[in-house]
């Protein structure tokens, strides 16, 4: 990579939208929802300077089809939406991953059911997770915990994106996409805005042969394949599973959280080894594929855990699911609607501490 030498202080939602620039994007739609208005509003300028295109479209719906065909095309291009919105694109997002069309789409989640609000949350991860849409399918999904790594991993994301032919989900919430911290921008060497791959549908004038994008699959047995041959892709991204692991080598409890609350964990994490209490944090940083292997390797050692979640128990299940043959986690929920604290989560954490 190439690094530039001046830190910037921006939003989360601007270092997303700042990430994919330098990614080379080239195409971004996108539709107004609180909390990730800056990320469009940003691109609504500073795509066009890139000699992109930015178009606002007339729905969620419209963002996430306009999506599909430009990365039906070999662009790299993006969409951004909070909750709701990503309810309406998941049809959109259904087709992207049974036609292996690469995209990057980012999702700054807010309180629900239903509307819910316009704070922070946790909800939409089975959402995120779990494909999301209908039928079988999965999708690369990272939940970046600082406004650096939001920059980061919106550049990883499009490289994902077109190494592996899949939709690639950024999910934060209204704490990283509203709060400022410095970053250091920095550019990838090498990167092709568009162009270059076989499997691209852009025009036959060189008289090469037909190339056809579809996730539609009628002949006996062609459905079976392909979801045979998509399943062994999801498979292979195990090795691409990351965590951050903060003072667990000798800890007793271990804290399961992620994003913006891993954050917030981290701090009560300081605070007790501070006063001597031995109590680690495990942030998953990529949450599908989950670190599982990463989080057992925890759990042979003996260690118990508690997982903390903006919402009523998600994560909860990869983490049991991760642990299932050695131990088990307690849970504490932040309910949505609720902006949770460092010293909110002191009580619980010393409960599970002493077993109680």
């Amino acid at each position: 990579m190439t690094q530039k030498a001046e830190r910037i202080f921006v939003k989360g939602n601007e270092a997303i939208a700042r990430g994919a620039l330098a990614a080379k994007c080239q195409c971004f739609f996108g539709y107004p929802i609180t909390p990730q208005n800056d990320i469009p509003e940003f691109m609504s300028s500073e795509m066009i300077k890139a000699g992109g295109d930015f178009v606002q479209a007339e729905s969620e719906v419209a963002a996430a089809n306009m999506l599909l065909g430009a990365g039906a095309t070999g662009i790299r291009a993006m969409t951004s939406s909070s909750s709701p919105g990503m309810s309406l694109k998941q049809e959109a997002i259904s087709y992207m991953a049974g036609s292996e069309v690469p995209a990057v789409i980012v999702n700054m989640n807010r309180g629900g059911p239903g509307l819910g609000d316009i704070g922070p949350a946790q909800g939409d991860y089975y959402q995120s997770t779990r494909g999301g849409g209908h039928g079988d399918y999965r999708h690369f999904t990272f939940g970046p915990g600082t406004v650096q790594e939001a920059y980061d991993l919106t550049i990883r994301a499009f490289d994902i994106a077109f190494e592996h032919r899949t939709p690639v989900l950024i999910l934060g919430d209204a704490i990283l996409g509203q709060m400022k911290e410095p970053i250091t921008p920095w550019e990838p060497e090498g990167v092709e805005s568009e162009g270059g791959h076989d499997w691209a549908i852009n025009g036959r004038d060189d008289g090469r042969e037909k190339r056809l994008i579809k996730s539609l699959f009628l002949q006996e047995g062609e459905l079976a394949e392909q979801n045979k041959h998509l399943q062994a892709k999801y498979d292979s991204w195990t090795d691409l599973a990351e965590c951050e692991e903060f003072e667990t080598e000798d800890a007793d409890l271990v804290i399961c959280a992620y994003g913006s609350i891993g954050r917030i964990a981290k701090s009560a994490v300081r605070k007790f080894r501070k006063e001597g209490k031995k109590v680690g944090l495990f942030r998953p940083i990529t949450l599908y594929p989950f670190p599982s292997a990463q989080l057992k390797a925890l759990a042979d050692q003996g260690k118990r855990f508690l997982t903390i979640e903006h919402n009523l128990g998600q994560m909860l299940d990869d983490v049991r699911l991760a642990i299932r043959t050695v131990t088990d986690s307690d849970f504490y929920p932040i309910y949505p609607g609720n902006l949770p604290t460092p010293d909110e989560l002191e009580e619980p954490i010393l409960k599970s501490l002493e077993g109680k």
